[in-house]
Protein backbone atom coordinates (compact mmCIF):
# COMPACT_ATOMS: atom_id res chain seq x y z
CA UNK A 1 0.00 0.00 0.00
CA UNK A 2 1.14 3.26 -1.11
CA UNK A 3 1.09 5.76 1.96
CA UNK A 4 3.41 9.59 2.67
CA UNK A 5 4.00 10.36 6.55
CA UNK A 6 2.99 13.76 6.81
CA UNK A 7 3.80 15.85 10.03
CA UNK A 8 2.61 19.33 11.35
CA UNK A 9 5.32 21.02 13.78
CA UNK A 10 3.74 23.00 16.23
CA UNK A 11 5.48 24.72 19.21
CA UNK A 12 3.90 22.77 21.33
CA UNK A 13 2.86 19.47 19.62
CA UNK A 14 4.54 17.21 16.65
CA UNK A 15 1.63 15.34 15.07
CA UNK A 16 2.42 12.59 12.56
CA UNK A 17 0.54 10.78 10.36
CA UNK A 18 0.24 7.62 7.28
CA UNK A 19 -2.16 9.37 4.54
CA UNK A 20 -3.55 7.74 1.97
CA UNK A 21 -3.85 8.71 -1.49
CA UNK A 22 -7.57 10.33 -0.74
CA UNK A 23 -6.38 12.77 1.73
CA UNK A 24 -7.19 10.10 4.93
CA UNK A 25 -5.11 8.89 7.71
CA UNK A 26 -4.45 5.22 8.50
CA UNK A 27 -1.98 5.99 11.27
CA UNK A 28 -1.27 8.97 13.74
CA UNK A 29 1.39 9.39 16.58
CA UNK A 30 2.30 12.63 18.29
CA UNK A 31 4.80 14.11 20.54
CA UNK A 32 5.88 17.22 22.85
CA UNK A 33 7.90 19.27 20.44
CA UNK A 34 9.06 21.34 23.29
CA UNK A 35 10.38 17.39 25.04
CA UNK A 36 12.90 17.72 22.29
CA UNK A 37 15.66 21.18 22.74
CA UNK A 38 17.92 19.18 20.58
CA UNK A 39 16.75 18.62 16.78
CA UNK A 40 19.25 15.71 16.49
CA UNK A 41 17.34 13.56 19.40
CA UNK A 42 14.11 15.25 18.26
CA UNK A 43 14.56 13.72 14.61
CA UNK A 44 15.38 10.80 16.00
CA UNK A 45 11.80 10.55 17.65
CA UNK A 46 10.31 11.25 14.61
CA UNK A 47 11.89 8.60 12.89
CA UNK A 48 11.28 6.15 15.44
CA UNK A 49 7.30 7.57 15.65
CA UNK A 50 7.03 6.62 11.98
CA UNK A 51 8.59 3.25 12.14
CA UNK A 52 6.15 2.44 15.15
CA UNK A 53 2.96 4.02 12.51
CA UNK A 54 4.14 1.23 9.90
CA UNK A 55 4.19 -1.50 12.07
CA UNK A 56 0.72 -1.29 13.70
CA UNK A 57 -0.62 -0.96 9.91
CA UNK A 58 -1.80 -3.99 8.97
CA UNK A 59 -0.97 -3.61 5.13
CA UNK A 60 2.37 -3.59 3.71
CA UNK A 61 3.11 -0.08 3.48
CA UNK A 62 5.52 1.59 0.74
CA UNK A 63 6.31 4.44 1.78
CA UNK A 64 6.55 7.06 -0.82
CA UNK A 65 8.11 9.96 0.96
CA UNK A 66 7.34 12.71 3.87
CA UNK A 67 5.78 16.11 4.06
CA UNK A 68 5.99 18.66 6.26
CA UNK A 69 4.54 22.18 7.41
CA UNK A 70 6.41 24.05 9.82
CA UNK A 71 6.34 27.64 10.95
CA UNK A 72 8.41 30.03 9.16
CA UNK A 73 9.90 26.91 6.42
CA UNK A 74 11.60 27.41 3.66
CA UNK A 75 10.46 25.30 0.47
CA UNK A 76 13.12 25.81 -1.27
CA UNK A 77 16.11 25.43 1.15
CA UNK A 78 14.64 22.77 3.01
CA UNK A 79 14.95 24.98 6.31
CA UNK A 80 13.04 26.37 8.89
CA UNK A 81 14.12 29.87 10.05
CA UNK A 82 14.10 31.82 12.90
CA UNK A 83 10.90 30.57 14.17
CA UNK A 84 10.23 32.56 17.12
CA UNK A 85 7.73 29.38 19.16
CA UNK A 86 10.18 26.63 18.47
CA UNK A 87 13.22 25.73 20.73
CA UNK A 88 15.46 25.44 17.86
CA UNK A 89 17.03 29.07 17.12
CA UNK A 90 18.41 30.52 13.48
CA UNK A 91 18.52 28.42 10.55
CA UNK A 92 18.22 24.77 10.61
CA UNK A 93 18.42 22.55 8.02
CA UNK A 94 15.91 19.95 8.94
CA UNK A 95 15.10 18.29 5.62
CA UNK A 96 19.07 17.48 5.28
CA UNK A 97 19.33 16.72 8.98
CA UNK A 98 16.33 13.68 8.37
CA UNK A 99 17.35 12.60 5.16
CA UNK A 100 20.32 11.20 7.35
CA UNK A 101 17.84 9.23 8.89
CA UNK A 102 15.35 8.76 5.96
CA UNK A 103 16.37 7.95 2.66
CA UNK A 104 13.15 9.53 0.69
CA UNK A 105 11.63 12.44 -0.64
CA UNK A 106 11.04 14.98 1.84
CA UNK A 107 9.75 18.11 1.20
CA UNK A 108 8.58 21.05 3.78
CA UNK A 109 6.81 24.45 4.10
CA UNK A 110 4.68 26.87 5.97
CA UNK A 111 1.87 25.55 7.15
CA UNK A 112 -0.57 28.00 5.17
CA UNK A 113 1.12 26.62 2.39
CA UNK A 114 0.25 23.31 3.76
CA UNK A 115 -3.45 23.83 4.00
CA UNK A 116 -3.37 25.15 0.42
CA UNK A 117 -2.01 22.28 -1.01
CA UNK A 118 -4.46 19.96 1.06
CA UNK A 119 -7.50 21.80 -0.08
CA UNK A 120 -6.40 21.65 -3.63
CA UNK A 121 -5.75 18.13 -3.30
CA UNK A 122 -8.32 17.09 -0.55
CA UNK A 123 -11.00 19.53 0.14
CA UNK A 124 -12.88 22.49 -1.21
CA UNK A 125 -10.60 23.68 -3.85
CA UNK A 126 -10.64 20.27 -6.07
CA UNK A 127 -10.86 21.85 -9.50
CA UNK A 128 -9.69 25.24 -8.47
CA UNK A 129 -6.69 26.77 -10.04
CA UNK A 130 -7.15 30.62 -8.61
CA UNK A 131 -7.42 30.17 -4.66
CA UNK A 132 -6.61 31.59 -1.09
CA UNK A 133 -6.60 29.44 1.99
CA UNK A 134 -6.43 31.71 5.20
CA UNK A 135 -5.94 30.13 8.77
CA UNK A 136 -6.84 32.26 11.37
CA UNK A 137 -5.01 30.38 14.86
CA UNK A 138 -2.98 32.04 17.08
CA UNK A 139 -1.67 34.29 14.05
CA UNK A 140 -2.77 34.91 10.43
CA UNK A 141 -1.36 32.65 8.10
CA UNK A 142 -2.30 32.71 3.66
CA UNK A 143 -1.44 30.20 1.12
CA UNK A 144 -1.64 31.52 -2.17
CA UNK A 145 -2.46 29.39 -5.66
CA UNK A 146 -2.48 31.03 -8.89
CA UNK A 147 -2.92 29.37 -12.30
CA UNK A 148 -2.38 25.93 -9.93
CA UNK A 149 0.65 26.71 -8.40
CA UNK A 150 1.63 27.44 -5.10
CA UNK A 151 2.78 30.87 -5.21
CA UNK A 152 6.20 30.80 -3.00
CA UNK A 153 8.21 33.37 -3.99
CA UNK A 154 11.90 33.99 -4.70
CA UNK A 155 12.98 32.81 -1.18
CA UNK A 156 9.80 30.53 -0.59
CA UNK A 157 8.29 32.57 2.21
CA UNK A 158 5.76 34.40 -0.38
CA UNK A 159 2.48 34.62 1.77
CA UNK A 160 3.01 36.67 4.55
CA UNK A 161 -0.21 38.53 4.67
CA UNK A 162 -1.07 38.42 8.73
CA UNK A 163 1.63 41.45 8.22
CA UNK A 164 0.16 43.15 5.90
CA UNK A 165 -0.73 46.62 7.61
CA UNK A 166 -4.35 47.58 7.03
CA UNK A 167 -4.67 49.86 10.74
CA UNK A 168 -1.62 51.53 10.71
CA UNK A 169 -2.96 54.52 13.21
CA UNK A 170 -4.27 52.29 15.45
CA UNK A 171 -1.61 50.35 16.11
CA UNK A 172 -1.58 46.92 17.28
CA UNK A 173 1.62 45.08 16.93
CA UNK A 174 1.69 41.40 15.05
CA UNK A 175 3.91 38.66 16.27
CA UNK A 176 6.74 40.18 14.06
CA UNK A 177 6.06 43.99 15.25
CA UNK A 178 3.98 44.69 12.46
CA UNK A 179 2.49 47.92 13.42
CA UNK A 180 -1.20 47.40 12.42
CA UNK A 181 -1.07 44.19 11.27
CA UNK A 182 -3.71 42.32 10.19
CA UNK A 183 -3.35 39.20 12.17
CA UNK A 184 -3.01 41.44 15.32
CA UNK A 185 -6.45 41.95 14.61
CA UNK A 186 -7.82 38.64 12.26
CA UNK A 187 -7.14 35.60 14.55
CA UNK A 188 -7.96 33.99 17.50
CA UNK A 189 -6.04 36.71 19.64
CA UNK A 190 -6.60 39.29 17.72
CA UNK A 191 -10.54 38.67 18.78
CA UNK A 192 -9.35 38.80 22.24
CA UNK A 193 -7.69 41.55 21.93
CA UNK A 194 -10.91 42.89 20.32
CA UNK A 195 -13.38 41.67 23.04
CA UNK A 196 -10.95 44.37 25.90
CA UNK A 197 -11.19 46.77 22.91
CA UNK A 198 -15.47 46.98 22.92
CA UNK A 199 -15.54 46.56 26.92
CA UNK A 200 -13.44 49.56 26.81
CA UNK A 201 -15.69 51.23 24.13
CA UNK A 202 -18.87 50.20 25.31
CA UNK A 203 -20.79 50.31 28.92
CA UNK A 204 -22.99 47.30 28.09
CA UNK A 205 -23.07 44.38 30.59
CA UNK A 206 -21.35 41.16 29.09
CA UNK A 207 -19.88 38.07 30.63
CA UNK A 208 -16.09 39.27 29.50
CA UNK A 209 -16.15 41.96 32.30
CA UNK A 210 -15.30 39.17 34.62
CA UNK A 211 -12.96 37.14 32.62
CA UNK A 212 -9.09 37.75 32.76
CA UNK A 213 -7.74 38.08 29.49
CA UNK A 214 -5.46 34.48 29.74
CA UNK A 215 -9.13 33.29 30.77
CA UNK A 216 -10.73 33.56 27.62
CA UNK A 217 -10.76 31.25 25.12
CA UNK A 218 -12.57 31.56 21.15
CA UNK A 219 -15.16 28.80 21.88
CA UNK A 220 -16.31 30.60 24.71
CA UNK A 221 -16.86 34.45 22.75
CA UNK A 222 -18.77 32.08 19.89
CA UNK A 223 -21.41 31.05 22.91
CA UNK A 224 -21.73 34.51 23.97
CA UNK A 225 -22.54 35.65 20.67
CA UNK A 226 -24.93 32.76 20.20
CA UNK A 227 -26.64 33.86 23.14
CA UNK A 228 -26.56 37.91 22.32
CA UNK A 229 -23.77 39.03 24.28
CA UNK A 230 -23.49 42.74 22.75
CA UNK A 231 -19.68 42.84 23.06
CA UNK A 232 -18.89 39.19 21.55
CA UNK A 233 -21.67 40.65 18.51
CA UNK A 234 -19.84 43.30 17.92
CA UNK A 235 -16.62 42.15 18.51
CA UNK A 236 -17.22 39.33 15.46
CA UNK A 237 -18.76 42.33 13.45
CA UNK A 238 -15.42 44.35 13.79
CA UNK A 239 -13.37 41.26 12.94
CA UNK A 240 -15.16 40.51 9.85
CA UNK A 241 -15.48 44.18 8.67
CA UNK A 242 -11.44 44.37 8.88
CA UNK A 243 -10.64 40.86 6.82
CA UNK A 244 -13.61 41.07 4.93
CA UNK A 245 -12.04 44.92 3.42
CA UNK A 246 -8.03 43.03 3.34
CA UNK A 247 -9.88 40.30 1.14
CA UNK A 248 -11.43 42.45 -1.32
CA UNK A 249 -7.62 44.42 -1.47
CA UNK A 250 -5.94 41.28 -1.88
CA UNK A 251 -8.18 40.51 -4.75
CA UNK A 252 -7.06 43.16 -6.73
CA UNK A 253 -3.47 41.69 -6.91
CA UNK A 254 -4.16 37.75 -7.44
CA UNK A 255 -8.65 37.65 -8.70
CA UNK A 256 -9.03 34.23 -7.09
CA UNK A 257 -12.06 32.20 -7.27
CA UNK A 258 -12.56 31.61 -3.50
CA UNK A 259 -11.07 32.71 -0.50
CA UNK A 260 -10.91 29.74 2.39
CA UNK A 261 -11.04 30.27 6.17
CA UNK A 262 -9.62 27.55 8.01
CA UNK A 263 -8.28 27.29 11.40
CA UNK A 264 -9.95 28.27 15.28
CA UNK A 265 -11.48 30.90 14.60
CA UNK A 266 -13.12 29.64 11.27
CA UNK A 267 -15.08 27.67 13.63
CA UNK A 268 -17.08 30.08 14.85
CA UNK A 269 -19.02 29.69 11.31
CA UNK A 270 -21.58 32.07 10.36
CA UNK A 271 -20.20 34.73 13.63
CA UNK A 272 -16.95 35.30 11.57
CA UNK A 273 -18.15 34.35 7.80
CA UNK A 274 -21.05 36.50 7.76
CA UNK A 275 -19.79 39.76 8.38
CA UNK A 276 -16.65 39.04 6.54
CA UNK A 277 -18.78 37.99 3.68
CA UNK A 278 -20.78 41.15 3.98
CA UNK A 279 -18.05 43.24 4.15
CA UNK A 280 -15.74 41.52 1.33
CA UNK A 281 -18.65 41.45 -1.52
CA UNK A 282 -19.27 45.64 -0.23
CA UNK A 283 -15.46 46.37 -0.82
CA UNK A 284 -14.61 44.56 -4.21
CA UNK A 285 -14.06 46.74 -6.90
CA UNK A 286 -17.14 46.76 -9.62
CA UNK A 287 -15.37 43.71 -11.96
CA UNK A 288 -14.81 41.54 -9.09
CA UNK A 289 -18.16 41.56 -7.19
CA UNK A 290 -20.32 38.63 -7.26
CA UNK A 291 -17.19 36.11 -8.34
CA UNK A 292 -15.03 35.90 -5.14
CA UNK A 293 -16.75 32.73 -2.72
CA UNK A 294 -15.71 33.02 0.84
CA UNK A 295 -15.20 29.26 1.76
CA UNK A 296 -15.02 26.92 4.73
CA UNK A 297 -12.75 24.12 4.74
CA UNK A 298 -13.34 20.64 2.87
CA UNK A 299 -11.13 18.77 5.32
CA UNK A 300 -11.77 16.88 8.43
CA UNK A 301 -10.75 19.57 11.34
CA UNK A 302 -8.55 16.92 12.61
CA UNK A 303 -6.84 15.70 9.65
CA UNK A 304 -6.14 18.89 7.83
CA UNK A 305 -2.57 19.50 8.93
CA UNK A 306 -0.98 16.31 8.64
CA UNK A 307 -2.71 15.63 5.23
CA UNK A 308 -2.07 18.57 4.00
CA UNK A 309 1.64 17.97 5.04
CA UNK A 310 1.59 15.03 3.00
CA UNK A 311 -0.25 15.90 0.07
CA UNK A 312 3.34 17.68 -0.62
CA UNK A 313 4.59 14.36 -1.79
CA UNK A 314 0.89 13.12 -3.04
CA UNK A 315 1.30 16.09 -5.44
CA UNK A 316 3.85 14.63 -7.17
CA UNK A 317 1.44 11.21 -7.33
CA UNK A 318 -1.26 12.80 -8.51
CA UNK A 319 -1.33 11.64 -12.67
CA UNK A 320 0.25 8.29 -11.72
Amino acid sequence: MDLVAGIDIGGTKTKLALVDKSGSCLARADFRTKEYPDLEKYLDNVKLSIDEMIEKTSAEVNLLGIGIGAPNASSHRGTIEHASNLLWKGIVPLVDKLKERIDLPIRITNDANVAAIGEMLFGNAKGMKDFVVITLGTGLGSGIVSNGKLVQGYDGFAGELGHFGVLAEDGRLTGLGVKGGLEAYVSATGLKRTILYMMSKYMEDSRFRSIAFNDLHGEEITQAAEEGDFIALKAFEYTGEILGKALANFTTFSQPEAFFLVGGLALSGSWIFEPTKRHLEENLLEVYRGKVKLLPSGMENKNSAVSGAAALIWSDHTNE
